[in-house]
């Protein structure tokens, strides 16, 4: 059975969401653009806090698979994800 995506929190300024994931048994703080969202997923400029969660639990199994090959490439404890890593997968 496939585990549901994080709880995430949207920044006060709405620029992005922030959730935790866990990668080799450590948590990695993970922050993913709204511009990423809008530009990958279908998120509406004037969408609003529930649309946006919406969006990213809709959009969860490839932002974890982007963000696992950021990581592979370069380990960290803090992974910002923009719209141009989505444009690379």
């Amino acid at each position: 059975m496939k585990a549901p995506p994080p709880e995430p929190l949207i920044s006060a300024d709405k620029r992005s969401l922030t959730f935790i994931m866990h990668w080799r048994a450590q948590p990695v703080t993970c922050v993913v653009s709204r511009a990423a969202l809008e530009a990958y997923f279908w998120l509406a400029p004037s969408a609003d806090d529930a649309r946006t969660l919406k969006v990213f639990r809709d959009g969860f199994g490839r932002i974890h698979a982007i963000a696992e090959r950021k990581l592979l490439a370069h380990p960290s404890k803090h992974l910002e994800l923009t719209a141009t890593d989505f444009a690379k997968g």
